[in-house]
């Protein structure tokens, strides 16, 4: 008898092209889409566009198709920490949130309660078993790579997870998409965050959390006042633009002090850091010891390649990451993870960078 896999059917061609090969492979295969977000929303995976394509593409290849509503949860535990991170001066990554508490909590939550045996979405990241367990690697497809935002998994979910197009570029997903004749083959991929119209976040924060709006002081690293801002939440450190202020010399925002109502601004060396502070720290082949220091490439963001770094393990989930160069603009609040090769080992949220 064929296994079931419950997979996240999002109305793009990544997930469509997972559709395929799941089926290709005798898999017997169940789409679900998530709604997190009204239908109405129009730039999302919510959107009704998204939902119709999706149920479009299971026709198209004879699978059920299931419609399952999380707008609760994903408000609760992605959009709520999003919108207090950035009140707090931090800049939040809501995509890891919602990869451990949605795409692979509720959505296998769901999955279980329906007899699936395994739950596949269409990332770009690949799962090797070897003797003493599961390793999660970067996907073949470089520039498309999504293991970044997935170091909160762990054994037992790699135990029961698939990532049917971690061995495919994109083209080959869209290849394979058009060969099965399906709508979403050609379909553009979304680069605006679900639940932010446009990427407009100041516009988002002050429809959303008018509190947002704290008029304060810019101040330089010394402390001298330079200029006035409208509240932290708008700001993001290494920012440049929108300051408001002339200098003689390029400025940029160097940290957020929500305490005291200031963006600090500097110069760019001091927006440079060698070492960044982590906390929630999760591994993914378990907890090393304390003490212990591993050693690899590193990303502190998600559109930047890995470099030569040191990560000492620390206290209750804590961890020092230590570059062997200056790296640009580590924003608290953003996360920090450490590879091995192509293996991801494990990663935190960044909460302190000490700047040159």
């Amino acid at each position: 008898m064929a296994k079931t896999v419950v997979l996240g059917l999002s109305g793009g061609v990544d997930s469509s092209a997972a559709a395929v090969l799941l089926q290709r492979q005798g898999y017997n295969v169940v789409g679900v889409t998530m709604r997190h977000l009204p239908a109405e929303t129009t730039n999302s995976c919510c959107s009704l566009e998204a939902i119709v394509d999706a149920r479009r593409v299971a026709k198209k290849l004879g699978i059920a198709h299931h419609l399952v509503d999380v707008e609760q949860p994903f408000f609760e535990k992605v959009i709520q920490p999003f919108e207090e991170g950035y009140l707090a001066g931090t800049t939040p990554n809501p995509c890891a949130l919602c990869n451990r508490n949605i795409k692979f909590g509720a959505m296998w939550d769901w999955a279980k309660d329906h007899g699936a045996d395994y739950l596949a979405t269409g990332h770009y990241v690949r799962v090797r078993q070897t003797d003493q367990g599961y390793e999660l690697l970067r996907g073949r497809d470089r520039a498309k790579d999504q293991s970044y935002l997935m170091y909160t998994l762990n054994q037992a979910d790699l135990g029961h997870l698939m990532f049917p197009i971690g061995e495919y570029s994109k083209e080959e997903s869209r290849a394979i998409a058009e060969d099965s004749g399906l709508v979403t083959a050609h379909k553009p991929d979304s680069q605006e965050l679900c639940f932010v119209p446009k990427n407009d976040y100041q516009g988002y924060l002050m429809a959303h959390r008018p509190e947002a709006v704290q008029p304060g002081e810019i101040v330089d690293t010394s402390g001298r006042v330079v200029g006035q801002h409208q509240g932290v939440a708008f700001y993001t450190v290494g920012q440049r633009r929108g300051l408001g202020v002339a200098f003689a010399e390029p400025h940029y925002v160097v940290a957020l002090d929500a305490k005291q109502n200031h963006v600090v601004v500097g110069s760019r060396e001091q927006v440079e850091t060698m070492r960044v502070e982590v906390e929630d720290t999760r591994y993914v082949a378990g907890n090393p010891d304390v003490a212990s220091i591993l050693t690899g490439e590193a990303k502190i963001r998600y559109n930047m390649e890995p470099r030569s770094a040191s990560w000492e393990i620390g206290l209750e989930a804590t961890a020092s990451l230590r570059f062997n160069e200056p790296q640009w603009a580590s924003s608290p609040g953003q996360v920090a993870v450490l590879y091995q090769g192509e293996v991801l080992v494990g990663g935190g949220k960044i909460v302190r960078t000490p700047h040159r």
